[in-house]
């Protein structure tokens, strides 16, 4: 079961929200907040697997409230759901801690695909903003600085199946329905690249796609 906070100043998103994922099995709202000091109060005193946390709440803002959870409660996944498609905010968001960070003219699918990554420990950033982020990314310097990517020959071709997709911002639902294969299927290939291409994320994974030139 994955226990979940909820915090937004409208109470009514608060409320789609909560019927949204309590329609899932897996998932468990376990406290609700209206403001950022009610939501690091609640975060403390619940402990939830995930806190999906507005940018934009009295008192407190989500960027805030996420730097001081980390500092207190270190395991727990912050998700920033926001309407903001800010390169800006979404490297603060990042640096204080989140996991992830997702619009809220997302599908509904794309959230819970979201907080299922980041409760499993990936970092989750929405298709639209996948490039912000690569933007102010470097690649990871290994063996006295010279960058170091294993080859895409060691991939299955399933993999690089699935490897193009998500560089196209596919969720892992949307890739199962391309492939005509389970999500749980989706999830083990991802899980075999990170693996093999030693890589951490979607955001990894699109730019390794992009300069090995898998995908347009």
């Amino acid at each position: 079961m994955i226990r979940i906070l909820i915090a937004d100043d409208q109470g009514l998103l608060r409320a789609g929200l909560r019927a949204l994922l309590s329609s899932e099995a897996e998932l468990e709202v376990v406290a609700e907040a209206g403001n950022g000091e009610e939501a690091l109060k609640l975060a403390q005193d619940f402990n939830p697997d995930v806190a999906l946390l507005d940018i934009n709440m009295p008192n407190m803002d989500g960027i805030e409230v996420t730097r001081r959870l980390k500092e207190v409660l270190p395991e727990a996944r912050v998700l920033i759901i926001t309407v903001h498609e800010d390169e800006s905010l979404l490297q603060e968001a990042i640096k204080a801690g989140a996991a992830g960070y997702i619009v809220k003219r997302a599908v509904e699918s794309e959230l819970i695909d979201a907080i299922r990554a980041v409760q499993r420990g990936d970092m989750y950033i929405h298709p639209s903003m996948t490039r912000a982020l690569l933007g102010g990314m470097s690649a990871p310097k290994r063996n006295g600085g010279v960058t170091v990517d294993p080859p895409a020959e060691a991939l299955t071709p399933r993999e690089l199946d699935v490897l193009k997709l998500i560089a196209r911002g596919c969720t892992n639902r949307q890739m199962a329905e391309i492939l005509s294969i389970s999500v749980r299927t989706v999830e083990g290939h991802r899980a075999n690249l990170m693996g093999k291409l030693n890589l951490h994320g979607r955001v990894e994974l699109v730019r390794y796609a992009r300069e090995n030139k898998l995908i347009d």
